[in-house]
């Protein structure tokens, strides 16, 4: 019976092995499954509320992580900055990530609102595609993000073909007649 105890031994540790080896190689295969509660979402909000907190250069350190693809780096300068747990910091990176925010100052209660005529530069592309059957369009801009395209959408929607087709070629590199297109693939 004792001959048989050490390769017993052996045997179980090579099992506990085997399991632990499988569970890491699953965490990397699936690096979503540790990623907060299921069916928490990351939204626009998130985002917002998530981006308010961070003066400038702290906004620009927690993005530039976030563009080279190092979470852990930018949920720690997030930590760094606003004094927040863990997991909120978390979430906080993954709602940055997944719904890009353009630094903004805290406005004054009486700012004008901004030209509309003058479109601003954000620090990353935003990509609009419309598509009907087998044709599709793509717009890539960084004069676009989800609010501007959700207004020319809307005025799109409301009627307004011209005026969605002009606010989208002045928010992006694309003629007029190529606009009209993208607006027309919109239509419902």
């Amino acid at each position: 019976m004792e001959a048989l105890l050490i390769p017993l031994a052996i045997l179980v540790l090579a099992a506990v092995v085997v399991v632990l080896v499988a569970r890491a190689l699953g965490r990397r295969r699936n690096p979503g499954a540790e990623s907060g509660p299921a069916g928490a979402p990351s939204s626009q909000e998130a985002a917002r509320a998530a981006a308010q907190v961070l003066d400038q250069d702290q906004h620009r350190r927690v993005y530039a992580f976030i563009a080279r693809g190092q979470a852990v780096a930018a949920i720690q300068a997030y930590r760094e900055a606003t004094g927040t747990g863990l997991r909120a910091a978390r979430d906080a990176v993954a709602a940055l990530a997944a719904h890009p925010q353009q630094f903004r100052e805290a406005a004054p209660v009486d700012a004008p609102a901004e030209d509309a005529g003058v479109p601003q530069h954000f620090p990353y592309r935003y990509r609009a595609i419309a598509s009907r059957g087998e044709v599709t369009r793509e717009v890539s801009s960084t004069m676009l993000n989800d609010e501007i395209y959700g207004r020319i959408r809307r005025q799109a929607a409301d009627g307004d073909v011209e005026g969605a087709a002009a606010a989208l070629c002045r928010h992006s590199d694309i003629s007029l007649d190529e606009a009209r297109e993208f607006i027309a693939l919109l239509e419902d």
